[in-house]
């Protein structure tokens, strides 16, 4: 069996959320340093933009979700079924809005942007979608469906922001074996964070956060299928391959 007794993996996800990632390794063996390098706050409007879009959400043909943390909001934020279909990056960030009732007509094969694009229906050039997302994120989305013929509303749904982080905690991550990302926004805040790319190895959960790693100067493994199951197998993969720890 796999194990990773001796290895140093570090977590960067926001606290709320390294549960999983954490107690997986942790069951394989690992030594696990939680750093998270993001937090999760609300909109600088407190919400308002995506209560007052979701009031209306009849207008739409589609609300689209590319993360648990807008689903989450999206879910708690609808007060009855909507006639707008609803879409979802990948089976994780469909999840809470399953859990709270409400069907998922369209999770892509693959949970990037570019495969929802690919699965998204053509429209007749009146149709409209509500896409709730971070403040910060690619324009890969919005630009793709605008290009397909879509009116596209953009709300933010919350912020990743930087948190303090304990100095001997960033230390511990430094001298570890491997660091794990689940984002790109995780990549480039730990890469500075850390002063470049220690570990030098990343473990990242697609392909969007691998291309940032290998930019950044990373050596990368890429989880398949990108969900936290797939990053630990990679993990587990990367284990196996390299030299038992001395």
């Amino acid at each position: 069996m796999s194990s990773l007794i001796g290895r140093t993996v570090v977590v960067t996800r926001a606290t709320d959320q390294a549960g999983s990632l954490s107690t997986a390794l942790a069951d394989h063996g690992a030594k696990v340093v939680e750093l998270p390098v993001v937090s999760i706050e609300e909109s600088a409007d407190g919400g308002e933009a995506l209560s007052a879009a979701l009031a209306q959400a009849d207008r739409y043909d589609w609300i689209v979700v590319t993360s648990p943390n807008g689903a989450r909001r999206v879910a708690d934020g609808l007060a009855r079924p909507t006639t707008a279909r609803l879409a979802a990056i990948g089976p994780k960030t469909a999840q809470p809005l399953s859990e709270a009732g409400y069907p998922v007509d369209l999770i892509p094969d693959r949970a990037v942007a570019e495969d929802l694009l690919e699965a998204f229906p053509p429209s007749d050039g009146t149709g409209r979608v509500l896409l709730a997302r971070a403040e910060t994120a690619r324009h890969v989305l919005p630009d793709g469906l605008r290009d397909a013929g879509w009116e596209v509303d953009v709300v933010v749904a919350y912020r990743n922001v930087a948190p303090d982080v304990d100095p001997e905690i960033r230390e511990q991550a430094r001298s570890a074996d491997l660091v794990t990302f689940t984002a790109q926004s995780t990549v480039r805040r730990y890469h500075d964070l850390a002063g470049g790319p220690t570990p030098a190895t990343a473990a990242c959960i697609g392909p969007i956060s691998a291309a940032v790693a290998r930019q950044l100067g990373f050596t990368v493994v890429e989880a398949e299928p990108h969900s936290v199951a797939g990053l630990v197998d990679a993990v587990l993969a990367w284990a196996a391959a390299s030299s038992p720890p001395g």
